[in-house]
Formats: C-alpha cells, sequence, structure tokens
C-alpha cells in the first residue's frame, strides 16, 4: 500500500484549480485596510527591468510584423543552452534543435506538458496519475485535470524539509504515475533539493517509466549556494526528465511571458507537435530580449543582491518568530501562524489592521485524506518590494501578531 492516502474525492481537485488570489479576494472583500495597503501576495518582481530591454525591443520593432517560429529563433536556443551549460553542471550540453523550446511564458508549458505526456507515457498500471507536491503551483494541478489524470497531492511539511517524502511513494503508485511534477527552490516554502535527492527521484522515473516535469523558476533567487538543477541528475541522455525556466523571477520580467523547456528529445518532439496547434509564440522582440537576457549575469547578480538584502531585514524584524528560516532559495517567506488561529485568519488580521495583503497557505494547498491541509497554519509572504516598503510591511506584521 502506498504511504501517500487517495483523496477521498478526486473531483474536489478541479476546485482546488481555482486562483489562490482570487479566493483572497472573496475573503477580503468589504473589509477595509486598516493602513495604507502594502500588498505581499503575488510573485511579482518589482524590481527594475535590464537596462538594455528598451534598446532591444526598440531595434527589432519590425519583429512584431512577423509571425516568429513557435520552437524560438536559433538566437535565443542557443543562448538559453548556453546558459544552461554554464549555470549547471550538466553531463553534455542541450542539443537546441531536438532537447530546447522556448516558452510563451512556463505556466502554458507546464500545464500543456501534462497532456503531452498523457500521449506518450506507456499504458498505466490503474488509473493514470500525476504527482504534484502539497502546496503545489495551480498549473500543475489544471494541467493533470485536463489530462484525464488522478492529482495524486503530496504533503511537503516541514517533517520531510518542505519536499515530497519520496519514501512514501511504492510500487502501487508508481507503476500507475504518468508524471510528477516538482518543484526546487520550491514554492512557497524555498526548500532546495540536493543533488542526491534529485538522482534518486530520477531513478524512480526511469524504474516505473514516468516523466519529472521539474519548474526551476525560482533558481537564480538564492542567498547561499546555488541550488542544483534536475538535467544535472540525468546521465548523459536527460531521459525521462524537463526542465523548466524563465525570466520572470531571473531577470525580473514577467510581463514578457519568455520561458524555456528542455530535456528529453523524446518528449520534446511531442510538445512542439502539440505547441504548433495550441500554443502562443513568443514575440521576435521578446525573443530577442530573451536572448540577450540568458547571455548576461550582472543584471541576474544585482537582483540576488537586493533580496538578500531583504532577507537580512526579515533575519532583523521577524527573527525566531512564526518558524522563521531563511529559505534556501526563492522570494517567499512561510510563516507559521497556527498558534494566531490559522492562514485565513491572519489574512484578514493583517488585512483588517495592518493593511498587509498576503496569502493564505492554505489556499495554495490541498486537503489531504485525513482532512489536513498542509498549508493551512502557514501565510505566504512575497518579498518583492523595495527594502523600505518591505521592512514597513514586516514591522507591521510582527507588530500586529505579537
Amino acid at each position: 500500500m502506498s504511504n501517500v492516502p487517495a483523496d477521498p474525492d478526486p473531483s474536489s481537485a478541479a476546485r482546488t484549480t481555482r486562483s489562490p488570489f482570487i479566493r483572497l479576494t472573496e475573503l477580503i472583500t468589504g473589509i477595509e485596510p486598516g493602513k495604507p495597503a502594502i500588498n505581499l501576495t503575488v510573485g511579482e518582481p518589482q524590481h527594475p527591468i535590464p537596462p538594455f530591454v528598451g534598446e532591444t525591443v526598440n531595434r527589432t520593432l519590425k519583429e512584431f510584423g512577423r509571425y516568429p517560429p513557435t520552437k524560438g529563433t536559433e538566437r535565443v536556443r542557443r543562448a538559453a543552452a548556453s546558459w544552461l551549460e554554464n549555470r549547471f553542471a550538466l553531463p553534455r550540453p542541450v542539443d537546441i534543435e531536438s532537447e530546447l523550446l522556448v516558452l510563451n511564458g512556463t505556466r502554458e508549458g507546464l500545464f500543456l506538458a501534462a497532456l503531452t505526456a498523457k500521449e506518450i507515457v506507456p499504458p498505466r498500471t490503474g488509473r493514470p496519475a500525476i504527482l504534484v507536491p502539497n502546496p503545489f503551483y495551480a498549473a500543475y494541478v489544471a494541467g493533470a485535470v485536463a489530462a484525464g489524470c488522478e492529482p495524486v497531492f503530496l504533503p511537503a511539511t516541514k517533517d520531510n524539509g518542505f519536499l515530497p517524502d519520496l519514501d512514501a511513494l511504492d510500487d502501487a503508485l508508481l507503476t500507475r504515475t504518468v508524471a510528477i511534477y516538482f518543484g526546487s527552490p520550491s514554492n512557497p516554502q524555498g526548500s532546495v533539493a540536493d543533488l542526491a535527492y534529485l538522482k534518486r527521484l530520477v531513478g524512480m522515473a526511469r524504474k516505473h517509466g514516468f516523466l519529472i516535469f521539474s519548474d526551476e523558476c525560482y533558481s537564480e533567487i538564492y542567498t547561499r549556494d546555488k541550488p542544483p538543477g534536475m538535467l544535472e541528475a540525468t546521465g548523459a541522455d536527460f531521459a525521462n526528465v524537463i526542465v523548466f525556466n524563465s525570466l520572470s523571477k531571473r531577470s525580473n520580467l514577467p510581463g514578457a511571458r519568455v520561458g524555456i523547456a528542455a530535456g528529453e528529445k523524446r518528449f520534446m518532439l511531442k510538445f512542439l507537435d502539440y505547441r504548433n496547434v495550441v500554443a502562443p509564440q513568443v514575440p521576435g522582440p521578446l525573443q530577442e530580449v530573451a536572448a540577450a537576457a540568458y547571455s548576461d549575469e550582472a543584471h541576474v547578480e544585482e537582483n540576488r543582491r537586493l533580496y538578500r538584502l531583504k532577507f537580512d531585514l526579515a533575519d532583523q524584524i521577524i527573527g525566531d518568530r512564526y518558524g522563521y528560516t531563511r529559505p534556501a532559495g526563492g522570494f517567499f517567506l512561510w510563516l507559521d501562524v497556527s498558534k494566531y488561529g490559522g492562514s485565513e485568519k491572519v489574512a484578514v488580521k493583517l488585512w483588517q489592521e495592518a493593511g498587509v495583503r498576503i496569502l493564505p497557505g492554505g489556499y495554495l494547498a490541498h486537503n489531504q485524506a485525513d482532512g489536513s491541509n498542509p498549508g493551512a497554519d502557514f501565510i505566504r509572504v512575497a518579498m518583492v518590494q523595495d527594502q523600505d516598503i518591505t521592512a514597513e510591511a514586516l514591522h507591521r506584521i510582527v507588530a500586529t501578531l505579537d
């Protein structure tokens, strides 16, 4: 028997795909903020965009008059592949013709990946399943539901380092698994899986014939060691592994909607066929911006410096409250507010009394079979504003809760 209990109401997963931000708006509608509002909900970087963006768009404006290639221009694919090789300890370079695609943001790529996986993974034993960390990014569950697979939620709690417990995955579950979504650094907890963990997961995928969708969009936001990537754990053929990354967090370009997918050739070929029919291309000027961004590290280093300064503020202001520890990656605080009534109650309190808008952790997670919700005792605080606003918000949180 699997140590991951089945969802007693699998259809409830469809309800889980509702936007947590819409749920928050519904929760606090009609409640006036107690102080001038500070929004720390959305993971939307507020740091300056790279200086080369405007010039690059102006220089390539005429490309808005052409249909861009779905797979991405050779220039951006070459730049992205070079970045992957320089950033990660890859066993070999990524083939830009057969192992890398440009995406219109990683959200659409992560969603469509599930539909592609369902078509190419060999028949499963039992009801096809897609494994999802819990808490999770909503696109994972939406993709699983759209592909007609059962989302199986893997609790990522403090007890297991806020990562799915691989020991809980037995053969009965893995033989019906089509794919697993996995994030490192994780959203919202900021946990980073070491290379041994990644290699073990790759071994499980190859033994049982399922795919790994590794969401690495926060890979460049860290304050200590560089997080390893899943392609480092594959061996020379990248079999069973597809990684997703984007410029939204790395380069402060969430509005550009540019991402990449790289990995197994078999998957990428079918993925390209599927996207040629249903997915939007990235406009030519924005592909040029992406090529420039992947070729420059100076703006990324400055970005990390700014986040490091804000986590220094959290170290000072939050201290040892709310179970806070400085996360290994990402730009969120994941704060334990169980002693204050849980995530929804605290979200209302912070808005009503302090004007601070944060996201209830329970809205980022699904109820497990035993009725527990791995996010219900936590709030997610996005450290995306400037230092002064961030410091003000953190002081308000402490003053209101203490």
